[in-house]
């Protein structure tokens, strides 16, 4: 099925229905109507460009109407949108388009010094010298103006196993891969999603997700699906976004924990001027309990869910319903699992042979069903280690209950082995942020002559809150095994985080890394 289906559909069911929505000083509003013009002009635009059916067109944008015009442009003329981190450094966008090798690559206003400098480093950088075009710059303005003078084109109607997305993860150390997402991989990612929970298509979704991160992607995807409405604002600002929700009458929104942390903690929070909000989700980090705790009582009646999934399964395979998050359903024990698995997904526990483990074992998940990437654009290696004999294989460690309920323990690759035993940081990390002082964690391996890994605890505290380290190792002491609990804490302002949003532990096990000539750990 095309991606392009829903623009279709609601046009033909409610042409004049607002579709999308900008939000800031350049406020701009399109109806399902306008917005099929606009995107058959840009389409005609980008062909006039010279790209055809198949070729990669970079993007790099904040979330605005154009980005998302721009994407449905791709699609529409059955070429294929590279949406690129704004995060990244210039060298970490030149590897990108250097292995995309896109037709284009289209720039926001703000983006156009990194990506004309990214652009040449590419050129220089080709893995083809010589056979590769070099990759020209465009102006998103520029384009939006130009479009206007085109004929519409016809939509290709491309779909299935054509290829709908190339993303790329990683990029802070070694070499980012590109996932290859179809048309057929998000719709069946949306279609679980819809399973799991109704998407009515009178909601109104605030993207903060940025859509270069698959959250965001399927966010749109879903809305576009359904017929309903989006607003999209460049990038996230908590008082913007606390207008937005009480200006719009936003519905549902995509976040992570702590950017629901920061939306409660900012002067301007009124919980009753945000009451058409009835469906938070999140993921990508765990949920504090008395964050948790504190936007139940905000929002009574809206439902939070938490999604698991990743870039290569095109977002959500299984979901933790709403009602496993409110306070009598929590002794249960299910609030912090991550669900079952969702439709037309199937999920597994495995060890390193591949064999599904007994339930309440912790191994490797895996995944399989039409939502699982292609592969990884030009690396057969990296693709053949992930997918292997029908199945995803994520890197993390879970575990598994009798009814299917599935809990994410840790990435594989930040288990910590100390003295033989094996210690999930994210066990640990959960036990420091029940602390009342504690507002954020990370946990982390670091080198030891006797225990050859030692747990290293970096805190940040809630502003206004004192804690040392003895009270913390205390605190843990009560919730865990001895073996489990941190040898050291040390404070810090801010966790260092990566291109996605993420904790980067490799920059943590770096700090903690023996230097030349001393003993004991460097500092972060």
């Amino acid at each position: 099925m095309p991606l392009t289906q829903g623009l279709h559909r609601a046009v033909q069911r409610h042409p004049d229905k607002l579709a999308l929505r900008h939000l800031g000083p350049d406020d701009r509003a399109h109806t399902y109507a306008q917005l099929a013009a606009e995107v058959a002009r840009h389409a005609a635009a980008l062909r006039g460009r010279g790209v055809a059916e198949g070729d990669r067109v970079a993007l790099l944008a904040p979330n605005t109407d154009r980005l998302v015009i721009q994407v449905l442009a791709c699609w529409w003329l059955g070429a294929v949108p590279c949406p690129l981190n704004l995060r990244w450094s210039v060298p970490e966008l030149a590897a990108a388009l250097a292995d995309a090798q896109p037709r284009l690559l289209i720039a926001d206003d703000g983006q156009l010094a990194a990506a004309r400098e990214a652009a040449a480093q590419a050129g220089a950088n080709s893995p083809a010298p010589g056979d590769a075009p070099p990759v020209t710059v465009l102006r998103g303005e520029l384009l939006a103006v130009q479009s206007s003078h085109f004929t519409p084109v016809p939509d290709v109607r491309a779909g299935g196993d054509d290829l709908a997305a190339l993303l790329y993860t990683g990029g802070t150390t070694g070499r980012a891969k590109g996932v290859m997402l179809s048309h057929g991989n998000f719709w069946a990612s949306a279609m679980s999603r819809g399973a799991e929970l109704n998407n009515p298509p009178e909601g109104v979704s605030l993207l903060v997700a940025p859509l270069f991160h698959v959250a965001g992607l399927g966010r749109l995807i879903g809305q576009l699906i359904v017929g309903g409405t989006c607003l999209t604002l460049p990038q996230f600002r908590p008082e913007a976004a606390l207008a937005a929700i009480a200006e719009h009458h936003v519905t549902d929104i995509i976040v992570v924990p702590s950017m629901l942390q920061m939306l409660m903690d900012h002067p301007s929070f009124d919980a009753t001027r945000l009451q058409s909000l009835n469906r938070i989700a999140f993921g990508a980090a765990p949920m504090p309990p008395d964050l948790l705790d504190r936007a139940l009582a905000a929002w009574p009646r809206a439902e939070f869910f938490q999604a698991y999934g990743m870039t290569e399964t095109a977002a959500s395979v299984c979901i933790n319903p709403p009602a496993n998050h409110r306070p009598e359903a929590r002794a249960a024990g299910l609030l912090s699992s991550v669900g079952r698995a969702g439709l037309g997904a199937e999920i597994l526990v495995v060890d390193e042979s591949g064999n599904e483990l007994p339930r309440g074992e912790v191994g490797e998940i895996v995944v399989r069903g039409p939502m699982v990437m292609q592969g990884y654009w030009n690396q057969p290696e990296a693709t053949a280690a992930a997918l292997r004999e029908g199945w995803m294989h994520t890197g993390d460690a879970g575990r598994m209950d009798e009814q299917g309920w599935l809990w994410v323990v840790d990435r594989l690759k930040d288990m910590i082995i100390t003295g033989g035993e094996n210690v999930y940081s994210v066990e640990v990390e959960t036990a420091l942020r029940s602390h009342p002082a504690v507002a954020d964690a990370a946990v982390v391996g670091v080198p030891d002559e006797r225990w050859g890994e030692a747990v290293q605890a970096v805190v940040v505290l809630k502003a206004g809150q004192r804690a040392d380290e003895a009270a913390l190792l205390a605190h843990c002491r009560e919730r865990l095994a001895g073996y489990k609990c941190p040898r050291g804490v040390l404070f810090t302002d801010l966790l260092p985080m990566s291109a996605a949003g993420k904790v980067s532990k490799a920059t943590l096990r770096a700090a903690f890394a023996p230097t030349p000539g001393a003993a004991g750990p460097s500092g972060a």
